[in-house]
């Protein structure tokens, strides 16, 4: 079983409608923070307990969990195949590759960004980097219950399988790639972040039909990961508006 912990992450753990186990609230929590909680427990029939904050620390290993946890089946990685066939049904279909993001914070902020962009999956590799875990669910306030994500071991071969299907793989790179602007992202699409110190690994690089780049009025390294995703991600979608726009106008 797993622990998913904090108000917005419980609530669409609920509304995912996996297998629930139980859901734990602080005993004397405010009734407004669970109201919702409450609402969907009764419709799905979900057994809920009231204990102390120890033992909501305990279960949840950590004091972050906002006076709610849930105990519900493991998180269940979906197939490259599964993700494919939603890709089937779209004109533009956008896949998000995360090769070898660390940081929790990170992953799961960028699964958030990814869904409210209309993504159909997220990609992430087996070894070296952030799987889903409870931090990672709350990160994504959610997020990572409703959008499909894929492990893989091996992101090169996965690009070359995502190119069979005519997808275009576009790269973030803090300096050495195109204007990201520019690009037509009308088409099939997956975007390449890097992890959080050196980026997309050599060969995975070499995998990418673009490089694009954020331009910078400053001096500045770089933005933070989930940042970077999330313009670069904004910029795709923006620019697919548009051009359905201007269609439109004829």
């Amino acid at each position: 079983m797993q622990i998913v912990y904090g108000i917005h992450p419980v609530v669409e753990t609920l509304r995912a409608g996996g297998k629930i186990e139980k859901v734990i609230l602080l005993k004397g929590g405010k009734q407004s923070s669970i109201r919702d909680i409450l609402k969907v427990t009764t419709r799905r029939n979900v057994p809920v307990i009231f204990r102390d904050r120890e033992h909501l620390d305990t279960t949840a290993g950590t004091s972050h969990h906002q006076g709610v946890v849930c105990v519900c089946e493991e998180f269940r990685y979906a197939g490259m195949d599964e993700v494919l066939a939603d890709c089937k049904s779209r004109k533009n279909a956008l896949i998000l590759i995360l090769d070898g993001i660390i940081d929790p914070q990170n992953l799961g902020s960028l699964i958030r960004t990814a869904l409210c962009f209309g993504a159909s999956g997220v990609v992430i590799p087996e070894n070296r980097a952030a799987s889903i875990t409870p931090a990672v669910v709350k990160a994504s306030a959610g997020a990572a219950m409703h959008l499909p994500v894929v492990k893989v071991v091996n992101i090169s071969r996965t690009i070359d399988t995502l190119k069979k299907e005519n997808f275009w793989i576009y790269g973030a790179d803090a300096t050495g790639g195109e204007n990201l602007d520019p690009h037509d992202y009308s088409t099939h699409k997956g975007l390449v972040m890097g992890s959080e110190g050196k980026g997309i690994r050599p060969l995975v690089r070499e995998k990418c039909d673009f490089l694009i780049s954020i331009p910078m009025t400053t001096t500045i390294d770089s933005l933070n990961v989930s940042v970077s995703g999330g313009i670069i991600l904004y910029e795709m979608t923006r620019n697919w508006n548009s051009l359905k726009a201007r269609e439109k106008r004829g």
